[in-house]
């Protein structure tokens, strides 16, 4: 099966996000996983995940102008597609041969914890990953922000996303990438305007153990000094985020909120992140909206993306930012 989903017009618009590795995201709940054992599982929910994609639908709820391109085939592809129309995200879907993924996150409700199963997903053929780039080419605006977000699929060369920043350089638009491995390797050395990373991510990419407050920070500012992100935003999870330009570093706590899910809390970090951007704002005032945004995710159910309201409610909670 093969589709492709329209978007609501077909002009560049100010942001521009890409998934080549979209899933089917279905969450549940059980009382504790085990081994051997049916699990009895409770009410199900089923959200159109990976970064891009989330990156975009959280940028469509706060009311920014945004098109996500991604690929998808397949029958869960089918309903993927039908769940972002339902959001009445923009879109633009690259037909492959390949079925969409899926992802299963379950919620153990004797303990609290979280369990996260993420697929490999379908491998691209050249010609499909070729035809990506130039959806994603023929939408940029000059001026505007292209965010390619999350893992890739089988099939696609590690330099992707680098090719992704090279083409946005091209064309006047600033990139935006949330990757790990050597996918964040090659876009770092092709040089983006806003790299996202966890603590985790960074800490690969340097090759170094970021075991206190000053290491992340230094981390995040060697980054900016090397040339490879003129920002970089390390998020930290409850010990808050850090932003790191040619004029120092900041950092922010998390608000507190009660946590139902942290899937997607990265990308509704992000996806505020770029929304305020392509307001004009500063990037410090960025930062507090992402960060307010990605509690405020935290804080929802399964894939559920933030509210603007969510976020001028949490924005509000946070205090000034420590300078470095």
């Amino acid at each position: 099966m093969t589709f492709v989903a329209r978007a609501s017009s077909n002009s560049a618009r100010s942001i521009v996000t890409l998934t080549v590795n979209p899933a089917l995201d279905i969450s549940t709940s059980t009382s504790r996983v085990m081994s051997e054992h049916k699990l009895r599982c409770g009410p199900s929910r089923i959200d159109p995940g990976g970064g891009g994609v989330n990156v975009a639908r959280t940028i469509h709820r706060l009311g920014g102008d945004v098109l996500a391109i991604y690929a998808a085939g397949g029958l869960t592809g089918a309903t993927y597609r039908q769940l972002l129309e339902a959001e009445g995200v923009p879109t633009l879907a690259i037909p492959i041969a390949g079925t969409t993924r899926e992802s299963f996150t379950i919620d153990e409700t004797d303990s609290g914890e979280q369990f996260r199963f993420v697929l490999q997903g379908p491998e691209l053929s050249e010609a499909e990953w070729t035809r990506c780039l130039t959806t994603v080419e023929a939408a940029i605006a000059p001026g505007g922000y292209v965010v390619a977000s999350g893992s890739l699929p089988p099939g696609v060369p590690t330099d992707f996303y680098a090719r992704v920043a090279r083409l946005a350089h091209q064309h006047g638009a600033r990139s935006i990438v949330d990757a790990s491995g050597e996918a964040l390797q090659a876009a770092l050395a092709e040089g983006v305007y806003l790299v996202k990373a966890s603590r985790r991510e960074l800490s690969e990419f340097t090759g170094r153990e970021l075991a206190n407050e000053q290491k992340e920070v230094d981390a995040a500012t060697e980054l900016v000094a090397r040339g490879a992100a003129e920002l970089v935003a390390l998020t930290l999870g409850q010990a808050g985020a850090v932003l790191a330009s040619a004029s120092g570093a900041i950092r922010l706590p998390v608000p507190r909120v009660r946590v139902q899910s942290v899937v997607g809390a990265g990308d509704g970090f992000l996806g505020a992140f770029v929304w305020r951007l392509s307001q004009g704002q500063r990037p410090e005032v960025a930062f507090r909206s992402a960060v307010a945004a990605g509690s405020a995710t935290a804080a929802k159910p399964a894939t559920d993306m933030c509210t603007r309201a969510d976020v001028e409610a949490l924005e509000r909670l946070l205090p000034a930012a420590t300078r470095y």
